[in-house]
């Protein structure tokens, strides 16, 4: 018998919402792009549990592939698409053929993302513009095709998978940090569209924490160390869940993990003291022991060939669930985040009135072997 995860119950304050909250529908259609690896792999499983058509995007056919044979064994079915985000016409194709195949989409996970590791004065433009194209605009092309079908059948669910870095930008990620940006942008002009319509499309932004993908062994980087999310960092499995969670319920945004609200909420409070953290400590927090290989491969306009799976190298000290994501979730999360937010706010003032904040005013080389 094939494994399915349990339907959690539906709240009395929900129960009303069914018709337009398909949370105990086994048979949804679910288009989630980068879904080769990473988040993307973990949340094609998570919806593979609940019974869900898969429509999966991605430019490496044998990652897609390996996906789609996860999703079968756990319970669902899928459908490939080989198909760059950054590229309109392949995006809506990818979603023509996937409605053609598996029925009209419920629900639609933006996901695909590519960065680069390096300081602003080492970028070069076609890098700045690929990853823009990718992660921002990828996006929008994903959120368009969704839009086109979910709006004439008045229902539908758009999830953007977001980050902590879309509020608070750490140094040698801008152009990855300014997507995330935009995007939030984006989706809150959208929302506001919506309500306007009184549509019942729904959009939601789901902001993770570092997550413990491969992600870092194939980004492009200029460091001579080997890129590492900045810790503490959560097992990918965790985003799924809230992915899953956050396409079945009409909040807002979700903030996963207690690091991401501590960014998030720290950045409106005490901004410039976190500019000044973040130039002490926001290099080497990024980089591992590891030096870089000179012939080190990355995926930025090509795909790393072969299939890695969801997680990176990091099992070791990945958490794999959060407290705070599960107290969000049952709405009793505001009183942990008071207390982790002062929590931040009192180490950042520990490490100011040190004087360690302080001495970053200098400029802070990157180490080089």
């Amino acid at each position: 018998m094939r494994p399915r995860e349990a339907t959690p119950k539906m709240p009395a304050v929900a129960r009303s919402r069914r018709a337009r909250l398909p949370w105990r529908r086994t048979n949804e259609v679910v288009v989630v792009t980068g879904a080769s690896a990473g988040v993307g792999r973990a949340t094609a499983r998570a919806f593979a549990r609940r019974g869900a058509r898969l429509g999966l995007i991605a430019r490496d056919p044998e990652a897609l592939q390996a996906t789609r044979r996860d999703v079968e064994s756990l319970g669902g079915m899928a459908v490939v698409c080989v198909a760059d985000v950054a590229r309109a016409a392949e995006v809506e194709s990818a979603a023509a053929m996937i409605e053609d195949r598996l029925g009209p989409i419920d629900i639609w996970v933006n996901n695909a993302m590519v960065t680069i590791v390096s300081p602003v004065a080492e970028l070069a433009p076609d890098e700045v513009r690929r990853v823009t194209e990718v992660t921002y605009l990828g996006t929008v092309y994903g959120t368009l095709a969704a839009l086109r079908r979910m709006r004439s059948r008045n229902r539908g669910t758009i999830v953007q998978v977001g980050s902590a870095l879309a509020y608070r930008a750490i140094p040698l990620q801008a152009p990855y940090c300014g997507a995330k940006f935009a995007i939030r942008g984006f989706t809150d002009a959208l929302r506001s569209e919506l309500l306007h319509d009184a549509s019942n499309v729904h959009v939601t932004m789901v902001q993770m924490p570092a997550l413990n993908t491969p992600q870092f062994d194939w980004c492009r980087t200029r460091l001579p160390r080997a890129p590492r999310p900045v810790p503490p960092v959560f097992q990918p499995e965790v985003a799924a869940r809230a992915i899953v969670w956050a396409a079945h319920h009409r909040r807002r945004e979700l903030l996963v993990g207690m690091p991401t609200a501590k960014a998030v909420w720290l950045n409106k409070l005490v901004p410039g003291l976190l500019d000044r953290y973040l130039a002490r400590f926001g290099y080497a927090s990024q980089m591992s022991q590891t030096f870089v290989a000179p012939d080190r491969p990355d995926n930025l306009f090509e795909p790393v060939r072969g299939d890695v799976g969801a997680r990176g190298r990091f099992d070791a000290e990945a958490h794999p669930s959060s407290v705070e994501l599960w107290l969000d979730t049952h709405r009793t999360a505001g009183l942990l985040g008071l207390v982790g937010i002062a929590g931040g706010a009192f180490a950042l003032w520990r490490a100011y009135a040190g004087g360690e904040l302080r001495k970053s005013r200098r400029s802070l080389p990157i180490p080089r072997p």
